[in-house]
């Protein structure tokens, strides 16, 4: 029996595939192609950072390898139910956990690892204002992010510092099917999207999708910007999309059909000029007792058609049995305008016909649509609605920059199904939560969500310290009590609008 070469080519590139799958940050370009770092591979397997200056294509900023290392430490605090802040506790799915997210993400390796399908998150925008996410591994130079300090380099380091361990956690936390989304402007994109590849690997890019923020824009003599991005990546290639329903604009007729099929829209009809001719598809048709030819033609006009058979011309869109069993179940309708009789053919919200065999049959079924990414330019996923979706709650300014349910709904169907998790540790103010109470109520699908949040403090001045929130959280837990009774009473759908509350403490209280 011949020995087989243990650094045998396809060997090699086995292995690489499985290291790549397990570590994709340490996969690297160079110039006999893709490779794995070993010092990074060193130091994803051991605490200690590696020594040593390399040239490799990858994104480098002061304070990385800390920042590397930081994911890697283990979690010195534990997690601590809180059942007065929590509503229905024993009977709920849903967690709000409040503290520092990088330690959060470390304690959910032990209960949730492999377990999320869908991240969905808000991060800090890094555009001047207080930066609250400052780790001790940042670069503590006295710079923050505000004023003009925030032009500095040390702000996009502290900024990277602060995502690379949450992105690192997070990545792990994902099922293989698993998606995440990332709202972010075009301040951080690049650099966010180099992480990205680096944790995910850059086969795992999605898509970049930009998002409208207000249809308006302030006077300049530049570009009004008017837009920022929600990125996605998967976890894997077993990543899948649900297929997005159309809307049904344009169905506005009813029939006796209604009930099951839905309502229809007539904006087809019969007969095309603008298709390949077949003689075949060029017959009469007798209907509520007129004849009718394709293109109004008269007989002797369709049998010379016949003979000449065109490349193009006016014919009928189905066959002759296609259209004796529409016209027997209600898919056609003979409609009289200036230019005489035309046959139109109903378009339903959830029935058409397929073929059956060697006949055809009513099918039932949602009409659907593949997602773009020119979806999230319509306005209502701008800010001016997550504006409203606030006030109906509070009926105050108790927020700012939060992101309009709809936007995160629309995520959440779409990379999500029934009992499938939700994470979220930037929830702000809560409106991943708000976002799956309604898809409950509207779609009959219960998802569940985790959402965590670090308890920052209201401004003194601010309308939230006033109205008597002293901090984020405290915006967060109220708005989820308030989203669920409100939906409940609006649509009288039944769900799991609890959540159970923990707050992050030491482990000697």
């Amino acid at each position: 029996m011949e020995k087989s070469a243990f650094t045998s080519p396809g060997l090699v590139n086995e292995n690489l595939e499985k290291l790549a799958a397990l570590f994709p940050d340490c996969v690297v370009e160079s110039a006999n192609g893709k490779v794995i770092d070993f010092d990074l591979l060193k130091q994803e397997i051991g605490h200690a950072a590696v020594e040593g200056p390399r040239e490799r294509y990858r994104l480098e900023w002061p304070g990385k390898r800390a920042s590397i290392a930081a994911a890697n430490l283990p979690a010195t605090q534990v997690l601590r139910p809180v059942e007065t802040d929590s509503l229905h506790f024993e009977e709920t799915a849903n967690s709000y956990i409040e503290g520092d997210n990088l330690e959060v993400l470390k304690l959910l390796q032990q209960s949730h690892l492999h377990k999320i399908k869908m991240i969905y998150i808000d991060p800090p925008y890094n555009t001047g204002r207080n930066f609250v996410y400052r780790d001790n591994f940042t670069q503590n130079n006295g710079n923050t992010l505000n004023g003009a300090q925030d032009e500095q380099p040390e702000a996009h380091a502290n900024w990277l510092s602060m995502m690379y361990p949450r992105l690192k956690l997070a990545a792990a936390l994902l099922r293989e099917d698993g998606i995440i989304f990332i709202s972010i402007d075009d301040r951080e994109l690049p650099n966010l999207r180099r992480i990205c590849d680096e944790i995910f690997g850059e086969i795992n890019f999605v898509s970049c999708l930009p998002r409208i923020t207000k249809k308006a824009g302030k006077s300049t003599n530049m570009i009004a910007k008017n837009n920022d991005y929600v990125l996605c990546y998967r976890k894997s290639p077993y990543a899948r999309f649900n297929a997005c329903t159309f809307e049904a604009q344009g169905y506005v007729h009813s029939d006796e059909y209604e009930p099951e099929r839905g309502k229809y829209k007539l904006n087809q009809t019969l007969d095309y000029s603008s298709i390949q001719y077949s003689a075949s598809l060029d017959y009469e048709i007798e209907i509520e007792g007129q004849v009718l030819r394709p293109g109004n033609a008269t007989r002797e006009e369709m049998l010379k058609r016949q003979q000449r058979n065109p490349q193009s011309d006016f014919c009928w869109r189905w066959s002759k049995a296609l259209f004796e069993f529409g016209l027997k179940n209600g898919f056609v309708v003979l409609k009289q305008s200036r230019h005489g009789y035309r046959i139109y053919t109903k378009t339903y919200e959830r029935a058409t016909i397929s073929k059956a065999g060697s006949g055809y049959a009513v099918e039932m079924k949602e009409r659907t649509k593949a997602f773009t990414s020119l979806d999230f330019i319509d306005n209502r996923f701008s800010n001016d609605n997550a504006k409203k979706d606030m006030g109906r709650l509070f009926g105050e300014k108790i927020f700012e920059y939060s992101k309009p349910v709809s936007l995160i709904s629309e995520l959440i169907a779409l990379a999500t199904s029934a009992d499938d998790i939700v994470l979220d540790f930037f929830s702000g103010s809560a409106t991943t939560a708000h976002a799956v109470y309604s898809l409950a109520a509207h779609t009959g699908v219960q998802r569940k969500f985790i959402l965590v949040q670090e308890p920052q403090p209201t401004a003194e001045d601010s309308d939230a310290f006033h109205a008597g929130y002293k901090n984020i959280c405290e915006i967060g837990k109220e708005r989820i009590r308030r989203a669920g009774k409100a939906i409940k009473e609006e649509t009288g759908a039944s769900f799991d609008d609890g959540f159970r509350v923990y707050k992050l403490e030491n482990p000697d209280r």
